[in-house]
């Protein structure tokens, strides 16, 4: 006569059966904070860290355009100009006059570094053509234009 799974410990529910539940120990009725205090320090590091690359310094909406962004390089010199007119070289605010001397001097020998221009795009087109003028006229081979991705299409067909 063969015994089935259930008839075996039947068959033991005298001696040696262990007692089905809790046992002894009551109900564990803590939290383990530690790995959501680990996650929450983790992010916190990585968002303080992150934050500061986020911004430029001045802020200006810049015009969309379906042009791709550029590859990292060296450290740009950034000149920013607002809707109002008013010219910055990264964070500091500069006159028209002073702009030329200013980012040579920052540029150092030979003034190999990238320009780029950020301009708003209520600016007015005069500031921004003379100021792109002034930066050629200086001497400046390596100016870029800005601008945001996912804009107007200029007319070309997109690829599929």
């Amino acid at each position: 006569m063969a015994l089935s799974a259930n008839d075996a410990f039947a068959a033991g529910a005298g001696r040696g059966r262990r007692r089905r539940g809790r046992g002894r120990r009551g109900a564990l009725s803590e939290i383990n904070v530690t790995p959501l205090v680990d996650v929450m320090l983790v992010l916190l590091i990585v968002f303080m860290i992150s934050a500061p690359l986020l911004t430029v310094g001045v802020p200006v909406e810049l015009p969309k355009t379906e042009a791709g962004s550029l590859q990292d390089q060296s450290e740009p010199l950034t000149v920013s100009i607002r809707a109002d007119g008013s010219i910055f070289i990264k964070d500091d605010a500069v006159a028209f006059a002073n702009l030329a001397p200013r980012l040579h001097e920052m540029a150092g020998p030979g003034g190999a570094r990238p320009l780029y221009v950020r301009a708003d795009g209520k600016a007015a087109y005069a500031v921004v053509a003379q100021v792109m003028a002034s930066l050629s006229t200086s001497g400046f081979t390596s100016i870029n234009l800005i601008t945001d991705t996912g804009g107007p299409s200029s007319g070309a067909k997109a690829a599929p």
